[in-house]
């Protein structure tokens, strides 16, 4: 959906740390001025979502800290990890919102008429406004319901709805306010536009009820009309569900905000946001730059050599920190002026970050390897180690394009705020420790994915502190925000996906799709089922934000494909490369805008280079696909 432009007097302040400020293209591209009467509101919203972080760090350290050293569980300590990511989720999503930072499919209303856009725009946030009253009026309710009742380990149950529903009243109150910032005469269209809708199904309903068309045929025409129409994705779905539970009849409402809970209250899930505060802790503290400077003087100056380090700056980032954007942004700001002032084309090293992003989706601990495993019940370890090897495939190729098609670069000037070979590698060797103590840590089973990433963050928090001095408390909590932000935004799609995955599943649709695929895999072949699976999740891919894609299509896809005999990991890794390549290609690809934002390049100029690199990216997915042993060999060798 468009931002408006405003005047920044009075702005409510977001101090970002060097480097963090171009940590993905909403935040690079604009600032959301609110009015005076939501300020406080937004700075509240800032300051739980990244308090409720730092409280969900502390508790999960602690937790670990009992357990290994004072043989001491602390049979709480779950249930309240789980609570503290809920609200800092909800806040966080509210404070993206505020900033107008979430994603939506603005490619097509972006080419309509002036008058069509502004109606479309204002009609999306009244949606927003609505669907946001209605889902925090439900999930308070909830919390009154449940009051009294605890959870496994004795907390009171309400503590989960409370947060979440305070969220929820942020999102309502910032999308009311962008809604009153219109003309009169917009909001009066966009009413009339709403009220013509309901009256027209309550006629249909009422007249000609024979003829009116299922719950399932609304809720599939809402899908689509407001994913094309701009509307963020995770509203999207949460609209998707809300039309089939109104039009069907016999749910209650508070079913949507009990499923969107449920979608984000898991232990596993905590990865997420630890893994995104490690990627923003890295650009803050320096770790970053110390790892690009390192590879950048030892072959920056060789022929493609600039490209390579781009390559392989993103192998070591997607090592650490798992979120996407992150790593694009701290390898782009990097090298991407780099490459322009060594005369290089801007575009093509654009895509070609792009390109190493889709390489990177399957090193761990990228985090959609994360959610695949969670959604799809997958052994998060196992896909871990399933894809090592195609991205070391990818890799390679990506170099050896880099190559051959490279030119040669002289080093241009340092990008480092410190000097002499001494200090790059003693601040490289640090950062060096941090990817050592994550691959530790899964490969000997130390800890879970979520207590690895929680002492990452710590890890990153000391060095900042106490070796670079670079991480003074006021841009910590910046770090805290912006993890919390950007951690809310793929959460709460995870949640609203929980609502429509779950209408669904009483429509018996997910069955009804894995029938086709195996009758499609007997009739025609399980190379046409990988096939047709590779297409889905790349057209989806571009569509969706990334998360989104996997959430709906990774629980109907994995079980067919282990019910003909591919091995769900192999699978599962084929599916997130796919996703990958979707979210970066041209002309819709969200990650792709976002790169050229960060790299401040026009996406005209990447058009030609990226189609190259993902051609190139699309047959290692065919060999990914149809050589299982590529995918399976070291999951096997290490026991999943």
């Amino acid at each position: 959906m468009t931002d408006l432009v405003t005047d920044d007097a009075g702005a409510a302040e977001l101090l970002v740390p060097p480097g963090a400020e171009l940590a993905d293209a909403a935040e690079a591209a604009s600032v959301f001025v609110p009015y005076p009467i939501t300020r406080p509101l937004l700075v509240l919203s800032d300051t739980l979502a990244a308090l409720l972080l730092a409280a969900d760090l502390v508790a999960v350290i602690f937790s670990v800290v009992a357990r290994v050293t004072f043989n001491a569980p602390v049979e709480w300590a779950d249930d309240v990890a789980r609570g503290l990511m809920v609200g800092s989720s909800f806040f966080g999503a509210a404070s993206a919102m505020a900033r107008h930072e979430s994603l939506g499919i603005e490619y097509f209303v972006g080419r309509a008429r002036p008058a069509v856009r502004e109606a479309v725009d204002a009609v999306g946030w009244m949606l927003l406004t609505l669907m946001s009253v209605y889902v925090a009026w439900y999930t308070l309710s909830l919390g009154w319901m449940t009051t009294g009742q605890t959870t496994g380990s004795g907390l009171p149950l309400e503590w989960t709805f409370y947060p979440m529903g305070g969220g929820m009243v942020c999102m309502a109150a910032f999308a009311a306010e962008t809604l009153l910032r219109r003309p009169a005469r917009h909001i009066a269209e966009a009413a009339i536009i709403l009220a013509l809708i309901v009256c027209l199904y309550m006629a249909w309903a009422t007249l000609l009820p024979d003829a009116l068309p299922s719950s399932s045929a609304f809720m599939l025409a809402a899908l689509v009309i407001t994913l094309f129409g701009g509307l963020p994705i995770g509203f999207v779905l949460v609209l998707a569900a809300l039309v089939y539970v109104v039009t069907e009849g016999s749910l209650p409402g508070v079913i949507v905000a009990q499923q969107m809970a449920r979608g984000i209250d898991s232990f596993v899930m905590l990865a997420i946001p630890f893994f995104i505060l490690v990627g923003y802790l890295m650009e803050a503290n320096g770790m970053s730059i110390r790892l690009i400077e390192m590879l950048r003087r030892a072959i920056g100056g060789m022929r493609g050599g600039l490209n390579m380090v781009m390559v392989l700056s993103m192998v070591l980032f997607s090592g650490i920190s798992g979120s996407k954007m992150a790593d694009v942004a701290a390898v782009g700001s990097v090298l991407v002026p780099a490459a322009k002032r060594s005369k290089q084309h801007a575009g093509n090293a654009v895509a070609l970050l792009s390109a190493s992003a889709v390489m990177a989706e399957t090193i761990p601990p990228c985090i959609n390897l994360i959610i695949l495993g969670f959604v799809a019940n997958l052994s998060i370890g196992g896909l871990f180690m399933a894809g090592f090897l195609p991205a070391a495939l990818m890799a390679t190729c990506l170099i050896v394009a880099s190559v051959i098609f490279g030119s040669k670069a002289g080093i241009v000037g340092e990008v480092a705020t410190f000097a002499g070979k001494r200090g790059v590698m003693a601040g490289a060797m640090v950062s060096f420790g941090l990817i050592a103590m994550i691959f530790i840590g899964f490969k000997f089973g130390y800890a879970t994915a979520t207590e690895i990433s929680a002492f990452a963050a710590l890890y990153a928090i000391l060095a900042g502190v106490v070796v670079f001095r670079e991480l003074p408390m006021r841009v910590l909590m910046n770090c805290l925000v912006l993890a919390a932000s950007r951690s809310g935004l793929v959460l709460f799609i995870c949640a609203a996906a929980q609502s429509l995955a779950f209408t669904l599943t009483i429509q018996q649709i997910p069955h009804a799709m894995g029938l086709f695929m195996v009758q499609l895999a007997q009739t025609a072949g399980i190379g046409t089922f990988l096939l047709v699976s590779i297409a889905i999740l790349i057209v989806m891919g571009s569509v969706l934000e990334g998360a989104a894609a996997l959430i709906l299509f990774g629980p109907l896809l994995v079980p067919v494909a282990a019910q003909i005999g591919i091995d769900p990991l192999q699978f599962g890794i084929v599916l997130v490369i796919s996703m990958g390549i979707g979210l970066f290609a041209p002309p819709i690809g969200l990650g792709l805008l976002g790169a050229c934002l960060i790299g401040n390049v026009a996406l005209e100029e990447t058009i030609k280079p990226i189609f190259c690199y993902l051609g190139l990216l699309l047959v290692c997915v065919f060999i990914i696909a149809f050589f299982p042993a590529i995918s399976t060999t070291l999951p096997r060798a290490f026991g999943y």
